[in-house]
C-alpha cells in the first residue's frame, strides 16, 4: 500500500520548482521504486498493490498545480502497472480520497488559511475499510478504482 504523501500549495507563476520536485519524488518517485523492488514477489505471490492517491488525481485546481501533476503521475503509473502484471495475477487498485480527517489535511487547512476540524472530513478508517473490502473480493472480481469522499456528517 503506497499512502505517503507530500503536499505544497502556490499558484503555478510563483511556487518554486523545488515545489514540484519534492512532489514528484515523494509522490511518483518513491512508489514507482518501491513497486519495482517488491514486483517479483508480488508476481510470485499474485499479490495486490494499493496506491493511495487524491481526488488531486483526477482534476486539479488553482494552487494545487504541483500537488496534482504529482497525483496525476501516479495515476498514469498504476494504470500501467495494472496493464503489464494483471496476466501474472497481480491486481492494482487506486483510492481517491476526498479530503481525510489526517495531519496532512491539518497542514493543508492552514496553508488555505482555514480552520481544521476533522468530523467534517472523511476517517483513515472508513477510508482503509473500503480499500480492504476491494481488496477481499474473490479473484473473479476487481476493483481497479475507488473513489471516496466525505459523507454528508
Amino acid at each position: 500500500v503506497h499512502s505517503a504523501g507530500v503536499v505544497t500549495l502556490g499558484p503555478l507563476g510563483e511556487s518554486p520548482i523545488a515545489d514540484l520536485d519534492l512532489n514528484y519524488a515523494v509522490n511518483v518517485r518513491a512508489p514507482v521504486l518501491l513497486t519495482q523492488l517488491l514486483l517479483p514477489r508480488l508476481v510470485e505471490r499474485r499479490g495486490q498493490v494499493v496506491f493511495i492517491n487524491s481526488g488531486a488525481g483526477l482534476s486539479a485546481r488553482a494552487e494545487w498545480g504541483h500537488y496534482a501533476a504529482g497525483k496525476h503521475a501516479l495515476r498514469a503509473v498504476a494504470d500501467a502497472l495494472r496493464d503489464e502484471v494483471r496476466a501474472a495475477g497481480v491486481r492494482v487498485l487506486t483510492c481517491y480520497p476526498g479530503r481525510t480527517a489526517t495531519p496532512m489535511q491539518a497542514r493543508v487547512r492552514a496553508l488555505e488559511g482555514q480552520p481544521y476540524e476533522p468530523s467534517d472530513y472523511a476517517s483513515p478508517g472508513d477510508v482503509a475499510r473500503v480499500v480492504c473490502e476491494a481488496l477481499a473480493l474473490p479473484r473473479s472480481a476487481e476493483v481497479t478504482e475507488l473513489k471516496v469522499r466525505p459523507g454528508p456528517g
